[in-house]
């Protein structure tokens, strides 16, 4: 039981630092001025989903889970 709570510690760790820096590594949600004239609606704002940006916010809440699943695992066997 030693060996398995020591490789779920690591990848829990794993899991925290990844889950920071793709955090960081996201825009902020404000659209700014661009907003007013309507710049917001390019090709880039109407695929989202396909862009960088929607695959930084899809692997934010994979590892969001994750780091919810280590947690309440390990917290189940500090009993």
């Amino acid at each position: 039981m030693g060996v398995l709570r020591v490789i779920l510690t690591v990848l829990f760790i794993l899991d925290c630092i990844a889950l920071v820096i793709v955090v960081l590594m996201q825009e902020g949600k404000a659209a700014g001025l661009g907003a007013i004239s309507g710049a917001a609606e390019t090709y880039w704002g109407k695929n989202r989903g396909r862009s960088m940006e929607g695959m930084l916010v899809k692997l934010t809440k994979v590892l969001a889970v994750a780091f919810i699943l280590f947690a309440v695992v390990l917290n189940l066997n500090a009993f």
